[in-house]
């Protein structure tokens, strides 16, 4: 807060300075908040001291930055700075080993660099701090935060053998250039055959008229299939996925979209719950809600589907169709349907951790090592084909020495040769 409010507390130490005001000296507060301008030293001096505490202090390991993009670079870096100086021998703490991430989303009165250059996504390119990858969150959901809820993505029916016209169906086949680009690290300079069936790189993958792939490193890469901004990943499948489809077959769909993440180069990030079917009830903005929509049962008996009509205030537009959906039982899973999908998520987890193939550290890894198959115009709509090798002149991993990943979201069985691996020996 700011001012005289009685939960002002940087307004009462200076007043007028710790804020990022407007020509007419309005705070300003596209972030749905008073928002701080850290472009000022003190401001800025601020984040990096509190950071520092934090780690030194509290051990903190790790610091997420709501809307980072209305920070400046130069803010992060300096962030990023006085944490790498933190050494084991004179703080208790490997300093370069604490994470730095946030959501690089260009908007309001920062965009494209009106007040410095910002920390959006393509600027922290090269700096060692992730950033949220909506590219591949849009090509595995469907649709993105703004658009309608009905728009299908990889995992949610967009390849379910219904015929598209054909502009529909290049657009489709991009968005799964998306995810193969999200799977590599979202490199920007990572080339494969594209849906044009031209050989692109990352940054040229087309993404609403921006570059799909904007990092340098994997570990810029945050991946990630739902988050606590928006419906749970099991409430935007019930807005997406054709009204006669079973639970078993939602669940498949849910199951699939946090593979993806899992599998993917760079940090996966989880939505809590999201491994137990968590729903809120099509509540998509429940910080004000309480614990009747943001319930987790770690009993696994309900995942908290229809437990009542989500407030008016963020959801009021949707109120007829949100009904509708939630006065049908048939969509709520059963106990043995939440354990099944917890079981696939720790499994999902157990495939990560068993091979550095899938937490390659640095670019050239990635370079040297990943490929896709079943790429450009002719490609199987529906199925990503992946192979990971260990044949790069450093050996990662001594059991194994390349790893195929196929994901099939169509509703049918898929058989597909990938050129070379004839005859290899593979184990599931």
């Amino acid at each position: 807060a700011r001012g005289q409010h009685p939960r002002s507390v940087l307004d009462r130490i200076v007043p007028g300075y710790y804020h990022r005001l407007e020509e007419n000296g309005a705070v300003s507060t596209s972030t749905c908040c008073q928002n701080t301008a850290s472009e000022h030293r003190m401001m800025r001096k601020l984040m990096v001291d509190t950071g520092v505490r934090w780690a030194t202090a509290y051990r903190v390991d790790g610091f997420r930055f709501d809307l980072m993009g209305h920070h400046m670079v130069a803010d992060m870096q300096a962030v990023r700075v006085a944490l790498d100086a933190l050494t084991l021998e004179h703080d208790g703490v490997d300093g370069g080993s604490v994470y730095v991430y946030g959501e690089g989303w260009d908007f309001g009165e920062v965009a494209g660099g009106a007040r410095g250059v910002n920390a959006s996504q393509h600027n922290m390119t090269g700096s060692g701090i992730g950033t949220f990858n909506d590219r591949l969150r849009d090509g595995v959901r469907g649709g993105g935060p703004f658009s309608p809820k009905q728009e299908r993505g990889f995992a949610t029916g967009l390849f379910d053998g219904e015929a598209m016209p054909d502009e529909q169906a290049a657009a489709a086949l991009n968005s799964i250039d998306w995810i193969r680009v999200g799977l590599a690290g979202n490199l920007a300079d990572f080339e494969f055959i594209g849906a044009s069936g031209r050989r692109l790189s990352g940054f040229e993958v087309d993404y609403k008229g921006s570059g799909t792939g904007y990092t340098s490193d994997p570990q810029e890469n945050v991946v990630y299939v739902s988050a606590h901004d928006n419906e749970t990943l099991w409430d935007a499948i019930a807005y997406k996925a054709a009204d006669s489809l079973s639970v078993p077959g939602r669940i498949r769909m849910q199951n699939l979209a946090v593979s993806i993440a899992a599998l993917s180069q760079g940090v996966p990030l989880f939505h809590a719950g999201v491994e137990i079917l968590r729903s809120k009830s099509l509540d998509r903005d429940s910080f004000d809600s309480g614990d009747w929509f943001n319930h987790l049962d770690f009993t696994y008996e309900s995942n908290n589907w229809g437990v009542g009509l989500p407030p008016e205030w963020a959801n009021g537009a949707d109120w007829d169709v949100m009904r509708s959906l939630l006065n049908r039982s048939s969509l709520k899973p059963r106990p043995e349907h939440i354990r099944g999908s917890l079981a696939h998520f720790v499994e999902m987890l157990r495939i990560r951790r068993s091979s550095p193939l899938f937490r390659l550290r640095v670019a050239d890894e990635i370079h040297a090592r990943l490929a896709f198959h079943n790429t450009g115009p002719s490609q199987l709509p529906g199925l990503i084909a992946m192979t990971i090798q260990d044949t790069a002149g450093v050996d990662l991993d001594p059991e194994r020495e390349l790893v195929a990943v196929l994901f099939n979201s169509r509703q049918e069985d898929v058989r597909f040769e990938i050129r070379g691996l004839r005859g290899r020996a593979f184990a599931l």
